[in-house]
């Protein structure tokens, strides 16, 4: 635990250390108030954020500690092309752990390779956003008691959610996970997705495009809203952007007891009736994603006390080239063009998961 940078760094039994931690600052604030007293969190926020960046920093306050932040890239060297590389090693020289979103995937990964101290991926593009991921297992948690035998629905945005992908890997590791996927079919999961974590641990899964015909099998509803700054096409965004909106005469078949779950903005994706159902549960969520992300803080400032250091899997090959343009290798050159291969033969970017032909 050198540093987060997916959820899937984590082993089971790490997530449930921190969920362990997370639940005894709900219960004992006033034991936590000064546990970093004299430490320094660096938020960098190259991407806009409400939620996630208040959070992070509402965090450490309430640890005792305090923060240095950049909430946004023109307010930063990056705007003068500073490297991510550069940064992170300058921001080493400041603070004790880095919290960092960016919109380029693997640009987390890509900061904590050069950083002398923790680093916290607050989400990377498309690619991976692990403490949303964990204050949703939190919630989940504090919600069912567990996670086992769970039938889990995640509606919406499938291709470019980061927040999906990261769940879905996560909860992959629990016994008895069930997965209905809702969504377009422009919008379904991508096939790393399906293919490297659904199918590779044998989960049950179904794919749907009709939000009612799933709703009475589900647990849990994870509702996400279609990601505008992930589309190259405007026209497409608007064709897909209202694909699905939950309202009260929707729940009409679901169980009493399903958790409603939104990793937040909303748009208008679920109605603000259904804010006064008992079953929604996306607010509680944003306060469970301060307690795990203190939780995480205190875990990777204890761990940065050890030795180790993050490095990247993979090697170089000959003439190979990452083609999402999205890659942080498109925008950072001095970065080596890495590549691992699966357990099935496929070949993937180190930085960024894509597949290469």
């Amino acid at each position: 635990m050198k540093s987060v940078i997916d959820v899937v760094d984590l082993t089971v039994g790490e997530i449930d250390e921190l969920i362990k931690i997370a639940c005894d600052i709900i219960e004992n604030p006033e034991k936590y108030q000064d546990a970093m007293k004299h430490k320094k969190l660096a938020t960098l926020f190259f991407e806009p954020s409400t939620r996630t960046r208040l959070s992070f920093e509402a965090a450490m306050y309430e640890l005792g500690g305090s923060v240095l932040s950049v909430s946004s890239a023109q307010s930063s060297s990056a705007a003068k092309g500073e490297s991510i590389a550069d940064t992170a090693k300058t921001v080493s020289q400041y603070a004790d752990i880095i919290a960092m979103r960016h919109p380029k995937d693997g640009a987390a990964l890509a900061a904590s390779t050069n950083a002398s101290i923790p680093v916290i991926n607050a989400g990377d593009g498309g690619h991976c956003h692990p403490t949303q991921t964990l204050a949703d297992l939190l919630t989940v948690y504090r919600e069912k008691g567990g996670f086992e035998n769970l039938c889990v629905g995640i509606c919406g945005d499938l291709k470019y959610g980061r927040t999906v992908h990261s769940l879905i890997a996560a909860l992959s590791r629990y016994a008895g996970i069930k997965f209905v996927l809702i969504s377009p079919k422009e919008l379904s999961v991508p096939e790393y997705v399906t293919e490297g974590i659904i199918k590779k641990n044998n989960i049950p899964f179904t794919e749907t495009e009709f939000l009612e015909e799933a709703m009475p099998k589900l647990d849990i509803l994870y509702m996400t809203r279609i990601q505008r700054e992930r589309f190259d096409s405007e026209e497409e965004y608007m064709r897909l952007k209202d694909s699905y909106i939950l309202t009260p005469d929707k729940l009409s078949g679901a169980k009493p007891d399903l958790s409603i779950l939104h990793p937040l903005p909303r748009v208008n994706e679920i109605s603000v009736d259904i804010d006064k159902d008992p079953r929604a549960c996306y607010f509680k969520q944003v306060r469970y994603g301060k307690y795990m992300r203190m939780a995480l803080i205190l875990k990777l400032i204890d761990e940065a006390e050890k030795d180790g250091k993050t490095t990247v899997r993979g090697t170089h090959i000959e003439n190979a080239v990452c083609k999402n343009a999205r890659c942080v290798t498109n925008c950072e050159r001095e970065l080596e063009k890495l590549f691992y291969h699966t357990e099935n033969g496929e070949c993937r970017c180190s930085w960024c998961d894509t597949k290469i032909d």
